[in-house]
């Protein structure tokens, strides 16, 4: 898909701050510093959109990405290292468990996960919930520019093997240097819109 018109339309805490467009939306959870916000620039072409950052946790709302018109990238706040209080923790994981749980427009959640190490505990733990609650995931592996590309798919299978993905799940190896994988997150896009 070429991407032209973006822009971040609101940051959202509660279900009467979502759009109410219609448009089909596909969020994205993932541990902190995983490298969603690269992830998200490099889908959408733009280098500093969605921020980077040194300092895990910066994500603390749902920013909705509106692109081409035509669906949203909603960046859900990260999951592991964030130094911020439990209390602060819990109340992003109501947020999060709310928009999941709720929001008919969201049409597959992409979990993205780092090549280069087996999922963590919290990345298992996000799995299993997608899967409780039957949310379509494409899981997508990100940093795959860091190790020789004749080991994706050694890697690729741990991830699988861990996380234990049901068949109807895709893995897909991406990385923001390089663009790989680009192409065929778009593809798997398409399929639920």
């Amino acid at each position: 898909m070429k991407v032209n018109n973006v822009e971040l339309v609101i940051s959202a805490v509660k279900p009467e701050q979502y759009p109410a467009e219609g448009f089909p939306e596909f969020a994205l959870a993932g541990r902190s510093n995983v490298g969603k916000s690269s992830f998200i620039n490099k889908m959408i072409n733009r280098k500093s959109m969605a921020r980077t950052s040194s300092k895990p946790g910066k994500t603390q709302t749902l920013n909705y990405y509106k692109i081409e018109e035509a669906l949203y990238f909603v960046d859900v706040p990260g999951y592991g290292f964030a130094k911020v209080s439990k209390r602060e923790r819990e109340a992003w994981g109501q947020m999060i468990e709310t928009y999941f749980t709720s929001r008919e427009e969201l049409c597959a959640v992409l979990l993205i996960v780092d090549l280069r190490h087996p999922p963590t505990k919290d990345d298992i733990n996000m799995y299993d919930f997608l899967k409780y609650y039957q949310l379509p995931c494409i899981v997508i592996a990100t940093k795959a520019d860091k190790i020789p590309r004749g080991k994706w798919e050694k890697h690729a299978t741990v991830i699988r093997k861990n996380l234990d993905l049901v068949k109807e799940d895709e893995i897909i190896v991406f990385s923001s240097e390089t663009a790989e994988g680009k192409d065929k997150v778009w593809n798997a896009l398409k399929k639920w819109m």
